[in-house]
């Protein structure tokens, strides 16, 4: 069987004791009215699969069960093969809000933190695998700051500047201190973990969304839609979701750092991965990769099109500079009640 039919819905359906009565489809997923009531079948990728069913059952085992369940079939299985997909069983949940957005992201980030929690572990590191990280990091950064200076020095040779080197030459300056600060962090990150044989490790979801997070009929909360589930740094949960959720107009955003006290205070994170964090999260790469798509197209570009995109990423890189200079802030407030001045 290589295409999706019904007939195939309802094979898998009989495999876990269910007689399926009719079935709606919602992207890759199929909700599956049965004899025993409503499901969710969802249909993966193979390659995700295996890896993705091992974590979910490895958190299970650790005592984390706020994770949508995942039934086996009548013989044990946990997913069924029909080419060129892995179809997977859980609850159909209603996802019925209770107090609006902003408190479900709170209690999504309160989560995710007992998340991590449960399934942190250190892990050994190599001298020279950190090491090699930096020194290629530093380096690419590095050579982003020479060609953006390259590109101003095109664009002030011009007699007229075209609306998107003018515009470019106007954000420059704000350019350039975002990423000395990003380097400067990633330089005090390399200096306090470079002695350190190890670094913690988590669980992550891989893509952590207020639409992977639902509620059941009593208002609990539970993550879905683990399928990019890894172990790695618990900033990899982070950093994804503040992208995208910094993609606005200028906006202060006190609710997304509303959303990170909650995660810090069940979550601390150690000196290193805060200034990590604050590396990748203020590095403005991709207003580069603007200025750098639109000097490197030819003369029959869109000029309108490309003053949008660098605006757009002008407003996101002023969005994350506000969180990252209040957290910058807060962490010299937690540094200096640690370190109070002798009497």
């Amino acid at each position: 069987m290589t295409n999706y039919h019904e007939t195939d819905i309802s094979f898998i359906a009989e495999l876990y004791g269910l007689h399926l009565q009719y079935a709606e489809k919602y992207g890759r997923v199929h909700k599956l009215y049965t004899d025993k009531g409503t499901f969710a079948l969802k249909r993966i990728k193979p390659k995700h699969g295996v890896d993705f069913l091992q974590y979910v059952q490895l958190l299970y085992q650790r005592g984390y069960h706020r994770i949508v369940p995942i039934y086996p079939t009548m013989d044990g299985r946990y997913g069924v093969l029909v080419n060129p997909w892995l179809y997977y069983l859980m609850p159909w949940l209603d996802n019925r809000e209770r107090e609006g957005q902003v408190k479900k992201n709170q209690e999504l980030f309160r989560e995710l933190a007992r998340l991590h929690t449960i399934s942190a572990r250190e892990v050994e590191v190599a001298e020279n695998d950190r090491t090699e990280h930096y020194e290629l990091t530093v380096t690419r950064w590095e050579k982003e700051k020479e060609a953006l200076e390259q590109y101003v020095e095109r664009a002030e040779k011009d007699w007229y500047m075209s609306p998107f080197q003018l515009l470019f030459c106007t954000f420059y300056h704000e350019i350039t201190l975002a990423q000395n600060y990003s380097i400067r962090k990633l330089n005090e990150w390399y200096e306090e973990s470079k002695e350190q044989t190890k670094a913690r490790s988590v669980i992550v979801h891989g893509k952590i969304s207020s639409e992977h997070f639902l509620y059941n009929e009593n208002g609990t909360g539970y993550f879905t839609n683990f399928e990019l589930a890894r172990t790695a740094s618990p900033i990899h949960d982070l950093l994804p979701f503040l992208s995208r959720s910094l993609k606005t107009y200028p906006n202060r955003f006190d609710e997304g750092l509303e959303w990170l006290a909650v995660y810090f205070r069940h979550f601390p994170f150690q000196k290193e991965e805060m200034l990590l964090f604050l590396s990748y999260l203020s590095h403005p790469e991709r207003i580069f990769q603007a200025v750098e798509r639109y000097f490197l197209a030819g003369k029959d570009k869109n000029e309108y099109k490309f003053v949008r995109q660098l605006q757009k990423q002008y407003w996101y890189m002023k969005n994350t500079e506000y969180i990252v200079m209040t957290l910058e802030e807060m962490e010299q407030q937690k540094n200096e009640a640690g370190n109070p001045p002798p009497s």
